[in-house]
């Protein structure tokens, strides 16, 4: 973490425990075999294989609490180097040649996860196999590359808050961020117990507009969405024969055994002790 700001470069890692917090530069971060915490002034987040977290510039938190080594591998860009490909992608060819060093203002992205689409995977790929190469060129190709991929992407969710109900675009996109802050916390903490109340004032919003706006983005309620995540979670768990129903219970954060029950069966459409026997049928 003491690279310069000016520059672009990547971090990669091992560790089944770790703790940092400082002030970085806008970047991506990516893990495998196990997920990473980290507390920004957004939000809360949790990162595991398959998708990255975008962090803009200012302060963060990490922490890697798993019980096996997690890789991780981390790509910062350099100052001014968003806001160049964001021009270049939006300004019209006249003014990028007849003022081709215009400064334009600081890009801020959403900061959330996101899935690792197949070509920002192989974008990575490739920054990674670049990475131990001393082709200076290629490897500041390469950032140029990865951002344009993330612009792209951003674009694709600023049209996204088109379908909050505010007039200005600067409130929905403000909106957006907020009830991103509630859908990072859940994806991180369903395994709490977790309150609209909670997640409204994570959020900064009224329970009824946390309801109602996250239900036009993700058409389902904050409620139904820590229900997938619990049911999901609890799929992998009971393919573990040591843990008891009680144990994943406790684990997903119910307060008792039929209450977890009663959920799975409801969502799934057997009990969970079928499922375990299903899935332990399928192993043989």
């Amino acid at each position: 973490m003491t690279q310069s700001d000016s520059s672009n470069y990547t971090l990669q890692a091992k560790s089944d425990k770790f703790h940092w917090e400082g002030t970085g530069q806008l970047s991506i971060k990516t893990f495998m075999n196990g997920r990473a915490f980290y507390k920004t002034s957004r939000g809360y987040f949790s990162v595991e294989e398959g998708r990255y977290l975008l962090v803009n510039d200012g302060p963060y938190t990490i922490t890697i609490e798993e019980n096996q080594p997690v890789e991780s591998f981390c790509v910062f860009f350099k100052q001014g180097l968003a806001a160049d490909v964001h021009r270049t992608l939006t300004d019209s060819t006249d003014n990028l040649v007849s003022d081709p060093y215009k400064q334009n203002g600081a890009v801020e992205f959403f900061e959330r996860t996101y899935v690792t689409t197949p070509t920002l995977s192989k974008l990575l790929q490739k920054t990674k196999a670049l990475h131990s190469h001393l082709d200076c060129t290629s490897n500041e190709e390469q950032y140029h590359f990865l951002m344009e991929n993330l612009l792209i992407s951003h674009f694709h969710h600023l049209e996204e808050t088109e379908s909050i109900l505010a007039v200005k675009r600067s409130t929905r996109e403000e909106i957006y961020r907020r009830i991103c802050i509630a859908h990072e916390y859940i994806r991180a903490y369903f395994h709490q117990s977790l309150t609209i109340e909670d997640l409204a004032k994570m959020a900064c919003l009224s329970p009824n507009h946390l309801i109602r706006t996250y239900s036009q983005l993700y058409g389902k309620t904050p409620h139904r969405h820590i229900s997938e995540f619990r049911i999901e979670k609890a799929k992998t768990l009971l393919k573990n024969p040591e843990l008891s129903m009680t144990d994943i219970a406790f684990e997903l954060g119910f307060q008792n055994p039929a209450s977890f029950t009663r959920m799975f069966t409801q969502f799934v459409g057997i009990p969970p002790t079928h499922f375990r026997k299903k899935s332990d049928f399928g192993k043989e």
